[in-house]
């Protein structure tokens, strides 16, 4: 009977420990990381070959990154996604969410000490 116990208590550590393993993106834009968030909401349009321009972090320099952000207001007013049941919504995000997105560009820019692209 111990070794049943035993068993079944190993058995559910191992289901346990593999559910918690599956990475989950968040789909709350309040959970998201500025990665995320970049990946969600800005290389819809700034992507590979996109129209208004690719942009990564590594794209530009933390100086020119503050500039894109200090102008976003502006550069972004008429932006709008497609939502997958067709409908369009603004793209531009304010708050806490830009501050994200632009704290991951200008943290991973071209002359950062950590330079990365968002892929």
């Amino acid at each position: 009977m111990t070794r049943l116990i035993v068993l079944l208590g190993f058995l559910l550590v191992l289901a346990v420990s593999a559910v918690a393993d599956e990475p989950t993106e968040p789909t709350d834009p309040a959970d998201m990381n500025g990665l995320t968030l970049f990946k969600t909401y800005c290389k819809t349009c700034h992507g590979v070959d996109a129209e208004a321009g690719e942009y990564s972090p590594l794209e530009l320099i933390m100086d020119q990154w503050d500039e894109v952000f200090d102008a976003i207001d502006e550069t972004h007013a008429e932006a709008v996604l497609e939502t997958t049941d067709g409908k369009s919504v603004p793209a531009f995000l304010g708050g806490k969410l830009l501050d994200k997105i632009r704290k991951f560009c200008v943290d991973h820019a071209a002359d950062s000490e950590e330079p990365m692209t968002c892929g």
